[in-house]
């Protein structure tokens, strides 16, 4: 028998803002999927792993029954308006700090609105690339750029929680891992603003206009200098991952190594044991174990299990990832609860730990663990 466990107050050490606009059932259900996109013809997006646990969790916090049908639920977030829904479930998540990465487009919530929402803290995450391409729309030089570019990110370690990075998921940091010499990161960073130059001037002529999105900062001269430059500030550097190895970034890891900046591996699964296996090898380097639960529903304990195989325990911490919906933030938080109950339970209940050191852990790696990486506000 499973001996159910308390886990303590959770920090988010990774989550998005949520929509401000009232969803349809496809809009909504859109939002559901891991990879975006629409459902084939004559499928939904509840009938997955994470639609079940929405169902599960959710329609009791705004006084429904669970596993009601996805009409009648969303009929009742009508009902009660985009505000006062996202207050009731951001408030149930048992979440009392969010770190919120504010790098994405579209009408999302930023960290005050989060606080005020949840009624707990909230600090910024500050996206490297999204920072550099805010940059280079008001630098009119490469010189400039730079020059503004490393002033940004130096202003910005002195308040952000952190920096994220999707340098990992855009383009792989093997085998050029150092840090990339002056005159290739000029060389770079002229061909990247020139081809930004191009397209708007070629969607100002085809009448996209002055707002028209550009393409997003992939090279990978420029990205490395720019993970460098943030590994300077000392702030803690978080890389999305999105289903991509974690190994890709081993040679990154290492030559990081003693430089006062910690790695933080986001949302690793498939490749969660990867990501475990290098927070055991390196010590700046952590993993997550949020993400995966919330996408793994029923099988989120089994997938607990395989990260905590092997990655010290001190190593791990909690996010939900969620971003848009803030049914995704309850998910991600009463899963990632259930699971880690669940997992140390079992373990407890079989004698190979005791309740004292299940309880320490699991305060460990749901707000201990985040507290210490990330330091005070």
């Amino acid at each position: 028998m499973t001996d159910t466990l308390p886990v303590a107050d959770l920090v988010d050490q990774h989550c998005h803002g949520v929509l401000r606009t009232e969803l349809g059932l496809g809009t909504f259900e859109a939002r559901l999927a891991t990879a975006g996109g629409q459902a084939a013809p004559g499928t939904t997006f509840f009938d997955t792993q994470t639609g079940f646990a929405v169902r599960r969790w959710c329609p009791p916090l705004l006084g429904l029954e669970p596993h009601c049908p996805p009409a009648g639920y969303l009929a009742r977030r009508r009902e009660l308006g985009v505000l006062e829904t996202g207050r009731r479930l951001l408030r149930a998540t048992g979440v009392t700090t969010y770190l919120v990465d504010t790098g994405l487009r579209g009408d999302l919530t930023g960290p005050a609105e989060i606080a005020v929402a949840s009624g707990a803290d909230a600090r910024e995450l500050v996206r490297l690339e999204s920072l550099a391409e805010q940059i280079a729309d008001t630098s009119g030089t490469v010189e400039s750029f730079l020059a503004n570019l490393a002033e940004a990110v130096h202003a910005s370690a002195a308040s952000a929680a952190a920096f994220t990075s999707v340098a990992a998921a855009r383009h792989g940091l093997e085998p050029d891992a150092g840090p990339p010499g002056p005159g290739a990161v000029r060389g770079a960073a002229g061909r990247w603003l020139a081809g930004r130059e191009a397209e708007r001037r070629a969607a100002r002529t085809g009448g996209g206009g002055p707002s028209a999105p550009y393409a997003p900062l992939d090279d990978p001269v420029l990205l490395r200098h720019l993970l460098w430059t943030a590994v300077a500030c000392g702030r803690p550097l978080q890389f999305h991952l999105h289903a991509s190895d974690p190994q890709r970034l081993a040679g990154f890891a290492a030559a990081t190594a003693g430089l006062g900046s910690d790695l933080v591996l986001l949302r690793s699964y498939p490749y969660h044991r990867h990501a475990a296996q290098l927070a055991s090898v390196h010590p700046h380097v952590y993993a997550d174990v949020g993400a995966a639960p919330a996408r793994t529903g029923a099988r989120a304990a089994a997938v607990l299990a395989e990260t905590l195989e092997l990655a010290p325990f001190g190593k791990l911490l909690f996010s939900s990832g969620a971003q848009g919906l803030p049914e995704l933030h309850v998910v991600g938080a009463r899963q990632f609860r259930e699971a880690l109950s669940r997992v140390l339970g079992d373990w407890v209940a079989d004698g190979a730990w005791s309740r004292t050191d299940a309880t320490r852990v699991a305060a460990m790696i749901a707000s201990g663990n985040a507290r210490r990486v990330y330091g005070p506000a």
